[in-house]
């Protein structure tokens, strides 16, 4: 009951907020970029709460009057141990019970729900993914707060675009707008978090409306330097390049953290991996054992606690020691792989800087010891190390270097920046296909590798979009036969069928070629099944179009046999290259025109209608309790009611769903709306049925 009022109330301060901008007659571009200042001045006071709540955790778990890296050293043992325990012990339940979403680095959940979901994220994410992440870092958890930070801004972006019931296309800019804004609050760099928004979470440089994308990342920097001032999130030396020989030495370390980031990307999975399905534990309490393995790891090594930010100050201006800086680097991947793969809440992007900081600065001392004339100081490596590690993991080289570059408005870093981090990403791609964040996407079956649409091609079957009507050669055809058949097809490829209709292979114009000039001495020695190729991919009716375009992607050939079932060689259609990208293009026309269509009429009124022509609406109805339990096959309701059924809205666990073009076999519920389109008197019919 609790629910549904909150619900209503939001709805009605919804319908009357978007009944004052109607009257208003803003424009679309007007709208968004009032919106994404909204977006941008939320997540910056966000990410100042979250940076703060953090900071009080952190007082009370480690009490004194220094950093929290001297209040660690000062605790005594027992309590190193202890607190990330009782840590753990409260955010196990948090997360279990109340927000799944919440566990592990936040990017991934992001990435998903503008994938699968059109960019909707639950409401209550962003508050349980706070108080999750605050306790998890301030009672020592190995993560950082930037990963939270950005969840907590795409989330508030969303309940934003929610609120005023924006389209799905306009729902997805907005979710950039909320990380955009936080990467900017979180390292007052308002360029990296636009480009972060477009290079990791949309994964699309041509994304048509980067202007709001910038205003929110403006705005996030605008208010975090208002409450805490127009400092960077660290302190950075000056930089300088010595020697133009001294690039040979950037070259191998971008080697080197191409190598450290495959190792902390394949050690984070190993660990979620093993603590999902490999530990019989009960989950909500599997952060406890995270906590332990951090606390035991603490003892010898502090520095691994929080963020590590004290950490990655002491090495960029030169207070480690070289065994020291290389030991962190493995001990903090260790430390947040336990923390993150035990259910923890918290980011991989200070840990990146932790990692590049102290590899840079082992490998900076290295050199410089034995060519000091033509290197830099250690903390110069560690500087630019860290947007190697950044560009490994996450797979966003220009992202990384502009991180970098606004924390230290230094030209003269660009070039080893450059070069380390494009080099980092190349090794590390070389190693793993996947960053740190597609990889938890392509476990959880959600593939990334053509785009954001690959999951639309996924959804189309190949039964829906395969021919039965093609050319074929019979096997017994001579040599003559064949190539009068091809050169006047016009088809690409014939499959070569036997008389009972098995497949034995393909024949394409390639495949004759060689043999045309002895046309006339081989036309009675040859036949079709001895000029054929035998080596070809198959699909079944069953098979998805992603599958058949994944075969296509290694075929010569413009087209693929489709067979009865998977071991059969009965084949019953072909399915075409063509026909595969028509059916693509026309899904993602449905759906951007279906989205729109139920954003437009989505809730205003009652019974929300648009006239579209004279003598015809759209309506938004509920069904009629006959339909209830009832196919829409079943009901025919195209043909007795003279009205389509363009989608229907579902009340699923996880909030509303809508169901662009439902299936024919789809059982209409109770609860369910219905938005259809026909002239108004055979709607009014419709509404007016029992």
């Amino acid at each position: 009951m609790v629910k549904l009022s909150i619900q209503k109330s939001f709805n009605l301060i919804s319908n009357k907020t978007l009944a004052l901008l109607e009257r208003l007659r803003l424009t679309e571009h007007t709208f968004m970029i009032i919106i994404a200042i909204v977006i941008g001045v939320l997540a910056g006071l966000a990410a100042i709460g979250i940076r703060a709540l953090i900071q009080v955790i952190s007082n009370i778990s480690f009490t004194g009057e220094g950093n929290l890296l001297e209040n660690i050293m000062s605790t005594s043992w027992y309590w190193i141990i202890i607190i990330p325990i009782i840590g753990g012990l409260i955010v196990g339940p948090i997360i279990h019970f109340f927000a799944p979403e919440a566990k592990g680095h936040g990017v991934p959940e992001v990435m998903q729900a503008i994938l699968l979901k059109g960019g909707v994220i639950r409401g209550r994410v962003a508050f349980v993914k706070t108080i999750a992440s605050a306790i998890t870092i301030g009672t020592g958890g190995s993560v950082g707060r930037e990963g939270p930070i950005i969840q907590i801004g795409s989330s508030l972006g969303s309940i934003v675009g929610q609120f005023f019931r924006v389209p799905s296309r306009r729902l997805k800019t907005l979710v950039a707008c909320g990380a955009a804004a936080g990467i900017a609050a979180a390292f007052n760099a308002p360029i990296a978090g636009a480009l972060f928004a477009v290079e990791i979470i949309l994964m699309d440089f041509a994304v048509a409306q980067f202007s709001p994308i910038v205003i929110s990342s403006v705005m996030a920097t605008v208010i975090s330097r208002s409450f805490e001032g127009d400092f960077a999130a660290f302190i950075v030396p000056k930089y300088e390049l010595i020697s133009p020989y001294e690039i040979g030495f950037y070259f191998i370390l971008g080697a080197l953290s191409g190598i450290v980031s495959y190792l902390f990307i394949k050690a984070l999975y190993f660990s979620e991996d093993y603590f999902d399905n490999k530990l019989k534990f009960p989950d909500y309490l599997k952060p406890v054992l995270g906590g332990l393995g951090v606390g035991i790891i603490a003892l010898i090594f502090p520095q691994i606690m929080g963020v590590g930010y004290d950490t990655i100050n002491n090495a960029l201006f030169g207070n480690m020691i070289w065994y020291i800086a290389l030991a962190l680097v493995f001990t903090k991947i260790l430390a947040t792989s336990l923390t993150l793969g035990s259910g923890g809440s918290g980011g991989i992007f200070a840990p990146s800087l932790f990692m590049g900081a102290m590899l840079g600065y082992f490998f900076g001392s290295f050199v410089h010891q034995y060519f000091p004339d033509i290197s830099a100081s250690p903390g110069a490596y560690a500087l630019v190390a860290m947007g190697g590690l950044v560009a490994g993991t996450t797979r966003a080289p220009i992202t990384a270097i502009i991180i970098v570059f606004e924390l230290t408005n230094d030209y003269h870093i660009i070039l080893p920046l450059m070069i380390t981090c494009i080099i980092s990403t190349i090794l590390s791609a070389r190693f793993s296909r996947e960053s740190i964040y597609t990889l938890k996407l392509l476990l959880r079956n959600i593939g990334i590798k053509e785009g954001v649409e690959t999951n639309v091609m996924d959804s189309i079957d190949v039964k829906d979009v395969y021919s039965t009507d093609f050319e074929s050669i019979n096997a017994t055809d001579n040599f003559s036969q064949v190539v009068n058949k091809v050169i006047s097809g016009k088809e690409f490829d014939f499959p070569v069928l036997t008389e009972d209709g098995r497949i034995l292979g393909i024949i394409s114009l390639n495949d004759i070629k060689d043999y045309l000039f002895e046309k006339d001495s081989l036309q009675n020695l040859l036949i079709a099944g001895d000029i054929s190729n035998t080596n070809f991919d198959t699909v079944t009716p069953d098979d998805n179009c992603g599958t058949a375009m994944e075969k296509l992607r290694y075929s010569r050939y413009e087209g693929l046999p489709v067979i009865e079932s998977k071991g059969s060689d009965k084949i019953i259609g072909f399915i075409r290259r063509k026909e595969i990208l028509d059916a693509y293009h026309k899904a993602i026309e449905r759906k951007e025109i279906t989205s729109s269509l139920a954003s437009s009429i989505s809730m205003k009124e009652e019974e929300p209608q648009v006239h579209f022509m004279e003598g015809y609406s759209i309506n938004e109805i509920a069904p009629p309790k006959s339909f209830i339990g009832r196919s829409i096959r079943d009901l025919n309701i195209r043909a007795r009611y003279g009205v389509d059924v363009l989608s229907i809205k579902t009340k699923e666990k996880r909030g509303e769903t809508i169901k662009a073009i439902p299936s024919p076999d789809y059982v209409i519920k109770d609860g369910d709306t219905l938005v259809i389109a026909g002239e108004i008197k055979n709607i009014n019919v419709l509404r007016n049925l029992d």
